[in-house]
């Protein structure tokens, strides 16, 4: 692994980790877009590495903030979190089974209707503050 990767590995890490605590993103939308651009790797590996980055470091420290500020609703996020193994274990079965380069068009479809979908409710809550 040469110096160059591991810099680029460290500025994933740090602008993932600013976004997540700042948004609340970070995996699929910076992480797994940076590998594949950046690192060049397909979109399974890329997916698959992003899951292992985020086992444990997910935002212990940021959930920490938003818990010490009152600002986590418990109950929802244990039912969340369960229903979330569930899925990405079956996610991730499927997502093997099919080809790789319709799971990144999918992944592609669905990061442009959240963006949409985030840009236009954004404009409107700004519309509105007027």
């Amino acid at each position: 692994m040469t110096l160059q990767t591991i810099l680029v590995l460290v500025l994933i890490g740090i602008a993932s980790g600013i976004l997540s605590g700042f948004v609340g993103v970070g995996g699929g939308i910076i992480i797994v877009p940076a590998f594949i651009f950046l690192l060049g790797m397909n979109q399974l590996n890329a997916q698959g590495t992003s899951l292992f980055v985020l086992l444990l470091p997910i935002g212990i420290l940021a959930a920490m903030n938003y818990w010490k500020a009152g600002q986590i609703n418990w109950i929802y996020g244990l039912i969340v979190s369960l229903a979330f193994v569930a899925g990405g274990y079956f996610g991730s079965k499927l997502a093997l089974r099919i080809s790789p380069n319709l799971v990144r068009l999918i992944f592609g479809i669905i990061m442009v209707f959240i963006s949409f979908k985030l840009l236009y409710s954004g404009y409107q809550g700004l519309s509105n503050e007027k």
